[in-house]
């Protein structure tokens, strides 16, 4: 059988409402989207470059807790609030894979919690061993 594990860090920003910051099951690991609130100020960053990369640093905390890594994530969901943003958010997300990045959708949403200019969620791989 297979158990469902919610994973949290106080790397991460605490969540925002009746959600857990992700959940693993098996050797996969599925994030809660994630917008550049910084964990410990519990405020958003300004501008959509430093909310992506908050973004990005707090999807790679839970991953960690995980038990899993920006290298093992297989497919990404970018929400933005303007697409024109895109080029901006596209360079900071990819500077955070050194190897092949992983699939990736993009779209453009009315409004973000907390009228972030991004969101970005994950589903990762759990390496054997990892968090086990």
């Amino acid at each position: 059988m297979t158990v469902r594990q919610p994973i949290h860090t106080d790397r991460a920003p605490k969540a925002i409402g009746p959600y857990s910051q992700a959940i693993r099951v098996g050797h996969l690991v599925f994030t809660a989207g994630q917008i550049g609130v910084d964990p410990v100020t519990g405020k958003l960053v300004e501008g959509t470059a430093a909310q992506t990369r908050q973004a990005m640093r707090n999807l790679q905390a839970i991953l960690e807790a995980a038990g899993s890594g920006l290298d093992d994530v297989v497919k990404t969901t970018i929400f933005v609030a303007d697409l024109n943003d895109f080029a901006l958010v596209n360079e900071v997300y990819g500077s955070f894979f050194a190897g092949a990045p992983p699939a990736r959708s993009t779209v453009q949403v009315a409004r973000l919690p907390l009228d972030a200019r991004v969101e970005i969620e994950m589903i990762a791989i759990v390496p054997e061993g990892g968090g086990e």
